[in-house]
């Protein structure tokens, strides 16, 4: 009887535990969310919302005069039109040139032997520990003046200037400088190291090369952490703020839009706008870049969920 009692307490402090433990996770995670959250959803009460619901103390959350008129005045000042389907050409051919780059080194840099093999890893590091501002100036000069062992001032008269094109982009994806190349090199190479070599082997007696090896027997498998990389690099080039800036001011693409959007409001309007109508049309522009992100999260959530489960397995 007594054992029986000992069993049922030691049970019960068991679940208390664990309830304790799955209550204080609930708290942190909710507490998480809402850290997150929270500014996206005061910019969506803000957007829909007229001028004299900003300065009224009484409206919080909810607008008591609902309104699409930022929406209008929004879209209309960023040629959203245009600016979406530039922006969607720009981060789809970036996202696929920065994965067949990146696929390659990360695949060699797991299979094969070369000189300075460890050096030019180390460097693959540096590309993610180095935030990209630091060599802003020498990476827009390199595209203002841009030569190749000075072929182009000996058949021009002087360097190109490539600055205000997307070229310098398209060239960085390729080469594998571009937005987080070097996260996409690391995860690739960690991918490939843990794929038995017995698998290539069998390819190269079947009278494979080395590229259909790599195109059709490893690619396949690659697929989720391919599909990862792509993700990123669509979302991080679609929200770029960096390069754009840099290299593409007078581009019309969101990011830019999005930047010079008070200063297209001022002089859209008759009257010098407030500071509060501003950042409503600021927070109203935000949340145009980011709703195509959002579905595009929303359409291929369980594949993105899939490819990161199968990655974090296989690494």
């Amino acid at each position: 009887m007594t054992k029986g009692i000992r069993i049922t307490k030691d049970g019960l402090k068991r679940r208390l535990i664990k309830f304790s433990a799955d209550l204080v996770l609930l708290i942190l995670m909710f507490g998480l969310c809402f850290t997150i959250l929270q500014p996206l959803l005061n910019k969506i009460s803000i957007s829909f919302m007229e001028e004299q619901d900003l300065y009224d103390q009484t409206v919080v959350s909810l607008p008591r005069h609902f309104t699409f008129d930022n929406y209008e005045v929004a879209l209309k000042l960023m040629d959203y039109t245009k600016s979406f389907a530039n922006t969607f050409s720009l981060a789809t051919g970036v996202a696929v040139l920065q994965v067949m780059s990146t696929l390659l080194v990360g695949y060699g840099f797991a299979r094969y032997q070369f000189p300075l093999k460890n050096f030019w890893f180390f460097m693959v590091i540096l590309m993610i520990v180095i935030p990209p501002q630091t060599y802003a100036s020498s990476l827009l000069l390199n595209f203002r003046y841009f030569d190749i062992f000075g072929l182009f001032k000996a058949l021009l008269g002087k360097p190109l200037n490539l600055t205000g094109s997307v070229a310098p982009v398209l060239l960085l994806a390729g080469t594998c400088t571009g937005l987080k190349c070097g996260l996409y090199i690391y995860l690739f190479r960690q991918y490939f190291r843990n794929v038995p070599k017995d698998i290539e082997e069998a390819a190269y007696i079947d009278g494979c090369g080395t590229l259909k090896t790599l195109v059709e027997i490893m690619l396949p498998d690659a697929m989720p952490i391919a599909t990862s990389c792509f993700l990123f690099s669509f979302v991080w080039q679609w929200t770029d703020n960096y390069l754009t800036n840099l290299l593409l001011k007078s581009a019309l693409l969101l990011p830019t839009r999005l930047s010079a959007l008070s200063t297209s409001l001022i002089g859209y309007l008759d009257t010098r706008p407030s500071f509060t109508y501003i950042a409503a049309i600021n927070a109203t522009g935000t949340l145009l870049v980011l709703i195509p992100v959002i579905l595009l999260y929303l359409v291929a959530q369980k594949k993105f969920v899939k490819s990161l489960s199968a990655s974090a397995v296989k690494m």
